[in-house]
């Protein structure tokens, strides 16, 4: 076997991925499927995962879409039964699913807001890496990716209570991460930082805007998802055996 077959193979490994059904977690779930993992892609809506499905098993992929709101715990066990039930147990958790229902001043910040975008952000990857961990540990370990933000290290403008969310997630990460070492579960966040998503369409569509935000950047340019793709693989697979707690930036400079 070729070294990089040998260190990024994700061969007779299962993968859950969140929010999977547009954008990073879209292609994270296919860069996952192609180094070898059996992939169960999640997120509200069974038709847009069914269409996702499909194309990714024409490519070779073994996949299963299951739906889940990452909001109802409920929701969160049925995923991770089914995933447990459909392939036997669970190696890697790719947490994406995010929201930001609140774009303005942070004491604008609707109360009505908070428990939603905490309960996304925060609670529901820790209620999934609470689900996955009896099964990983099981396995000899395995490998937890929490999707963050750059926002989660300096606030952005306009997304105040996003950026306390994002912040806890890294804190969350690293926390976990030695809680869950001598298990074997490598704990890790990606914080990206303009990519081209349906997410962050109201910041790239406006090219003077896009151009204001982009033109100071060492690397001046919006970044895509296949960009955080190869990191996220790269953070599953046995490559980053000895790498735990890291909080990685994906954001062409913008935190220099």
């Amino acid at each position: 076997m070729k070294l990089i077959e040998q260190h990024f193979s994700l061969e007779g490994k299962v993968a859950i991925v969140t929010g999977a059904s547009k954008g990073i977690g879209e292609a994270i779930a296919r860069f996952l499927a192609d180094a070898g993992a059996r992939v169960v892609i999640s997120s509200r809506k069974q038709a847009d995962l069914d269409t996702l499905a499909d194309d990714m098993r024409q490519q070779g992929a073994d996949v299963t879409a299951v739906s889940a709101h990452v909001g109802d715990t409920e929701q969160l066990r049925a995923l991770v039964q089914k995933t447990i039930d459909a392939y036997g147990g669970v190696d890697i958790l790719v947490n994406n699913a995010a929201a930001n229902p609140h774009y303005g001043p942070t004491l604008e910040f609707p109360e009505s807001a908070l428990d939603k975008i905490t309960q996304i952000n925060v609670n529901a990857p820790l209620m999934l890496t609470k689900l996955v961990h009896p099964s990983m540990k099981a396995r000899g370990g395995g490998s937890i990716i929490n999707i963050s933000s750059i926002a989660g290290l300096t606030p952005d403008p306009g997304l105040g209570m996003y950026s306390v969310t994002k912040a806890a997630l890294n804190m969350l990460t690293k926390v976990l991460a030695k809680e869950l070492g001598t298990d074997g579960i490598r704990v890790n966040a990606i914080c990206p930082g303009l990519i081209k998503t349906k997410f962050s369409q109201a910041l790239w569509e406006d090219e003077k805007t896009l151009a204001r935000f982009t033109k100071n950047l060492p690397v001046a340019r919006m970044g895509t998802v296949e960009e955080i793709a190869g990191l996220a693989l790269f953070l599953a697979s046995p490559a980053s055996g000895y790498c735990t707690g890291g909080i990685y930036t994906a954001d062409g400079g913008t935190t220099i």
